[in-house]
């Protein structure tokens, strides 16, 4: 959805141009066996991966922006939501409350596999907690400062609706974050396992954050697209 927010005058959230990686010769050239994994090992000691907790929270965290992708591609081609309730916005709406719901499934999701594995006594301390409790405040202001700058269609696919924006919103916290929505989603996750001591939770924050960054390459070009399309639209009117 935040890639949404951040493409709103349908210019990519990501650079234009790639630069290549020269440091080492390249990725490749990474001798990866020398990286010091003792940290990630001691995390999976904790996690029990056959717990039906966490197996239900990944399902969650995989299917919400797989959903929402799958079913705003099928209106923005055929309309078909736009016209089963008569117009694109209460659709959009309609579609919107339906993410919310998934998403507050996810966060249960992931709070009850949090609280019925592990915690992680390395993980039990004040500054931890400390920060945690900071990284909570800003996702939360990145998710409201983003809902709020772009409204309920902006901020829920309202572009495949057809509800395009005029201009791109660049004034906080966009101008910090092209992904304010997704980002900030995820460092509240963070913070919540940060609090709760829960290596799966960490593990689970991880597996958002890659969820994210696929929906953001995803999402990024197909939006793009419908604005570029726009553009055309009014230069041969």
């Amino acid at each position: 959805m935040s890639e949404v927010a951040a493409m709103q005058d349908g210019n990519p959230g990501e650079n234009k141009y790639s630069v290549p990686l020269d440091c080492c010769g390249g990725l490749s050239n990474v001798d990866y066996s020398k990286m010091d994994v003792t940290l990630m090992r001691e995390v999976l000691k904790y996690i029990n991966f056959g717990d039906a907790s966490f197996c239900i929270a990944v399902i969650a965290i995989i299917f919400n922006p797989l959903f929402w992708n799958v079913v705003a591609r099928w209106e923005h081609r055929t309309r078909t939501l736009s016209k089963l309730f008569g117009s694109p916005s209460l659709a959009c709406y309609c579609l919107g409350f339906i993410i919310i719901l998934l998403n507050v499934s996810r966060s249960h999701s992931m709070t009850v596999a949090m609280r019925q594995q592990a915690r992680w006594d390395l993980m039990e301390r004040t500054d931890v907690c400390y920060v945690g409790v900071a990284l909570m405040v800003l996702g939360t202001v990145l998710v409201a400062g983003s809902f709020l700058r772009l409204g309920f269609t902006g901020t829920f696919l309202g572009d495949y609706f057809g509800i395009l924006m005029e201009e791109k919103v660049t004034c906080f916290p966009f101008n910090v974050s092209e992904n304010p929505m997704y980002w900030g989603s995820t460092a509240n996750y963070l913070g919540l396992a940060l609090i709760g001591a829960s290596p799966v939770g960490l593990l689970l924050t991880a597996i958002v954050a890659v969820v994210y960054k696929v929906a953001i390459r995803i999402e990024g070009p197909f939006t793009e697209q419908i604005y570029l399309e726009r553009s055309q639209r009014r230069k041969l009117q």
